[in-house]
Order: structure tokens, then C-alpha cells, then sequence
């Protein structure tokens, strides 16, 4: 064959192929995907098409495979049965009509009620909450179930990992779940898991990523859940992790890095919805359903002044949980809204929701860190601060060497949430995540005083500064926003 014609063969086949890659990603990307993430499919691909459809193959999937998704289904039947008669006792019709509306949704999403007479605590020392954690442990009488993010023993966390040996001494049944990825890349992992062995914890992988073994899923999916269940009588939600407060890694003991937290206890028949949250998670990583450990919601007999709910989510539900939570309680707010994530990443949705409750007169705040851990997430959270800024938000800075790991949003002076999920495309669909949803004054007081504590110590960014901001910055910043829309 000619030379000549054989080129051209080539470069046709080529171009044919390219031309088949960008219509087939024309009809399947669109599907069951947001217009902005679908856009930014489209462009990495009509941009870098072989590169792109690499990246699509691997990360493309936004959800969980089908088996863990209709093993989620069927404990959410599992769950709805036991905790039918958690709201008997229930009197809302002295809340909120559209709060009443945004419990009934939650339930409807995630098959967990609100429970009233519960009590909470807030644990804003990072220090006081492992120790605090640590203590709950060694009052354990029947179990103690974990699962962290990352999990890592160091001297920070020696004591929680003392108190988990000492309770299995008792004959406690210790239960542990971390996050596969997240855990196994810090400093001493070997060492960590290995003790666990050691001291008799019962413990397993979540989300694990082993293709050799079959076990596969996007890569990025990740369990983002932290939560400390004792005995059914005490829980602990928030944005710690079980680790120093410096991550272990050398980069963040070199720049200095400490990350700031927030912590609840809590206790009441709420308890019985954290644990079912824990014990979902252990069925679907083990396989094991353990009936003996599960807690009844005896909402008759409780004695505290809160109403709870918890609000898991993730890539294992239909829907985005967490997502229709904050944006029903942002059109839900009559007075002030007061946001603190360390990733800040918004979608449309929520952007609307933001300015709008700027429109309607409400006062709206957001907290974040003044630098980031992670580039691309922290200029893509940048690049919003105009718009923000413009429609009204205060946002305040909390200076480094701190970052602002907390994750609560406090509305109007009774309504607050508090959990694992930050303001990101990343927590609304890639990782799973559990919020706990308050409604009580003296709750809402206390996180105010946080607040308060963020705002002493930071500063407050203004719109003259912003605009102050080089150019080449804020290129940066529009281009990270691009990439964090591939979800």
C-alpha cells in the first residue's frame, strides 16, 4: 500500500474515532448528571479527548456500584421497621410548618426520624474531644462502635487507642470501620491496623479499593463519616478525625499546620439513629447484621430538651441527602444564616439559595480558613467570594497556621446542623457523610459562642479587598473551579 494513502487512512480512522468518542460523550455524559459537571466532561473531553475519556473511564461514575446501592435500600427498610414508633411520641405541631416539612423530607430520604428529649454538647478543643471520647470508652459496659475517616495512633490519639484495649479486657465488643484510602496513606498505617489486631477491636475497611480482590469503586468515593457510639447511651458527631492534630504529615509539621474542630455529644433516643448509621455501614462492609447490638429509640422515657435528627448521605442514596437539607433550611430561614466549611464549593443550587437569602434580607455569614491544605479546593472556594461578597455575605477568614476543619450551620436562633459534610460538590455527591440536625435555643446559643470565638480570632474579608486581589490569582482560582465540577 502507498505510504501516502496509508497516512491517510490513518488520520481518517483517527479522526473517526475522535469524531465517535465526542458524539457517544454528547449522548451518555448528560445522563442523570448536573449541567455543570456534564459541561466539564464535555470540555475535558472535546479538549483532550483520549486523555479525557481515560479520566471519564476512571472517575466518571458518580455513584456507588449497584450492589451496595440496593444493599442501602434494603437497610433503609431495615431501619424505617425498627424505628416506626420513634415518633408516637412526637408533638410537632408547635414547630415550624416549613420545618416540620424538612423533618418529614429527611425521614423520606434516609428512613430516620427527629427524636425529641435528647441533650447535646459542644467539644470545640480538639485535645477535650479525644479525651472526652476516650473516657466514654472506658465507662463501656455492652459495646463501643468507631468509625473515622482516618484513623492513625500517635501520641495524640495513645490514650483512645488505650481505653479501646482496656474495654476489650472487659470483654466489651469493640467495633472499628475507617476509611480505606483516607487511612492507609497517613504515616504508620502498618502500625496502626496492626495494633488494632493486637488489642482485639473488631475492625474492617470502608469503601475499600482493591481490584485485585474485586472490591472496586471510583477511587474517590470515599466514607467521610466520624462518629463514636457507647453503649447506645452517648454519641459523638463532628469533623474530627482520629489522628494529631497535624494529620501526621511532614508538610503540614513544617508549615505549621493545626487543624481547628468542632465536636457533639450527645445523648437520648438520637443515639439509637447514630448507631443505626454505624451499624448500616458495618453490614454493608462485613456482611454481618448485628442484631444484638442495635439500640431502641425509647423516646417515651427521654428526659432532654432537644429535638434531633440524623441525616446520613452519600453516593449510596438516589439523592443528595445533605444537599436538600441545607437548601431547605437556607429558603427556610427568616432571620440569619451562618455557614462554616473549610471547602467551600458550592453548586448552582446552593449559590442561589445564598444570594437569595441575601435578597430577602437576612443576615448571612460564612467562615472559612485564610489558607488551604489542599490548592485546587482552595482556589475553586475562592473564586466564589466575589459573587458572595457582592450579594452581601460577610466571610470571615480564621488565620493560619489554623485550618477551620468545623462543619455547622446555625439558622435563625433555634436550628442548627453539625456533622461530617462540608459545603462542597465533593460532600453532596462523592463521599458519604452523617449531619445531625438540632432544633433548641440553648443549642443554637452555644454555637454562637464558636462563632464568636472564629470571629475574635479571625478577620472579615470585604468586597474592596477582594477586588484588590491580582489577576493571575483569580485566574487560578476560575480554572480550579472548572476541575472541581467533574463529579
Amino acid at each position: 500500500m502507498d505510504s501516502t494513502l496509508a497516512a491517510n487512512l490513518i488520520w481518517a480512522a483517527a479522526l473517526l474515532v475522535d469524531l465517535g468518542i465526542k458524539v457517544a460523550a454528547l449522548i451518555i455524559i448528560p445522563r442523570r448528571r448536573k449541567p455543570t459537571a456534564a459541561m466539564a466532561w464535555l470540555l475535558a473531553i472535546f479538549l483532550i479527548p483520549f486523555v479525557g475519556i481515560v479520566f471519564f473511564l476512571l472517575i466518571g461514575s458518580f455513584r456507588l456500584p449497584k450492589r451496595r446501592r440496593n444493599e442501602q435500600a434494603r437497610i433503609n427498610e431495615l431501619i424505617a421497621s425498627r424505628v416506626a414508633d420513634a415518633t408516637e411520641h412526637q408533638d410537632s405541631t408547635a414547630w415550624p410548618r416549613w420545618f416540620q416539612r424538612v423533618v418529614r423530607q429527611n425521614q423520606a430520604l434516609t428512613a430516620l426520624p427527629a427524636v425529641s428529649g435528647n441533650d447535646a454538647w459542644l467539644i470545640p478543643d480538639y485535645d477535650a474531644s479525644i479525651a472526652e471520647m476516650a473516657s466514654a470508652i472506658e465507662n463501656a459496659t455492652h459495646f463501643v462502635h468507631i468509625e473515622f475517616y482516618i484513623v492513625a495512633l500517635d501520641a495524640t490519639t495513645a490514650e483512645f487507642f488505650a481505653a479501646m484495649e482496656r474495654a476489650v479486657k472487659r470483654g466489651i465488643t469493640v467495633r472499628l470501620l475507617a476509611d480505606h484510602v483516607a487511612s492507609k496513606r497517613v504515616a504508620g498505617a502498618r502500625e496502626t491496623f496492626a495494633e488494632l489486631d493486637r488489642i482485639g477491636v473488631l475492625w474492617a475497611w470502608m469503601l475499600p479499593f482493591m481490584p485485585a480482590k474485586g472490591k472496586y469503586q471510583r477511587p474517590d468515593l470515599r466514607n467521610h463519616r466520624k462518629l463514636v457510639v457507647v453503649d447506645g447511651n452517648v454519641a459523638y458527631l463532628g469533623s474530627q478525625n482520629l489522628i494529631d492534630r497535624s494529620y501526621d504529615a511532614p508538610k503540614n509539621i513544617a508549615r505549621g499546620l493545626k487543624w481547628q474542630e468542632l465536636m457533639v455529644r450527645v445523648s437520648g433516643p438520637v443515639v439509637a439513629s447514630v448507631n443505626a448509621v454505624f451499624l448500616s455501614d458495618w453490614l454493608i462492609e462485613t456482611g454481618q447484621l448485628v442484631d444484638d447490638e442495635h439500640v431502641p429509640a425509647a423516646v417515651a422515657s427521654a428526659q432532654g430538651r432537644l429535638l434531633c435528627q440524623v441525616v446520613p448521605s452519600g453516593p449510596g442514596y438516589d439523592t443528595e441527602n445533605n444537599l436538600r437539607l441545607f437548601l431547605s433550611l437556607l429558603y427556610g430561614a427568616t432571620e440569619r444564616v451562618i455557614i462554616t466549611s473549610p471547602y467551600f464549593v458550592p453548586d448552582e443550587a446552593m449559590v442561589y439559595a445564598i444570594t437569595t437569602a441575601c435578597q430577602r434580607g437576612l443576615e448571612v455569614q460564612l467562615f472559612v480558613s485564610e489558607i488551604g491544605d489542599q490548592g485546587l479546593v482552595y482556589h475553586a472556594q475562592r473564586s466564589y467570594y466575589e459573587v458572595l461578597l457582592e450579594a452581601g455575605v460577610r466571610i470571615f477568614l480564621y488565620p493560619e497556621p489554623y485550618i477551620l476543619h468545623s462543619k455547622h450551620v446555625s439558622v435563625d436562633d433555634d436550628i442548627a446542623v453539625i456533622g461530617s459534610s462540608n459545603m462542597d460538590i465533593r460532600s453532596f455527591s462523592l463521599n458519604m457523610e452523617v449531619s445531625l440536625l438540632v432544633r433548641g435555643r440553648s443549642f443554637v446559643r452555644a454555637m454562637r459562642r464558636v462563632e464568636q470565638a472564629y470571629r475574635d480570632a479571625g478577620r472579615e474579608l470585604t468586597l474592596e479587598e477582594w477586588r484588590r486581589e491580582p489577576r493571575t490569582a483569580t485566574i487560578l482560582d476560575g480554572l480550579a473551579r472548572l476541575t472541581s465540577a467533574l463529579n
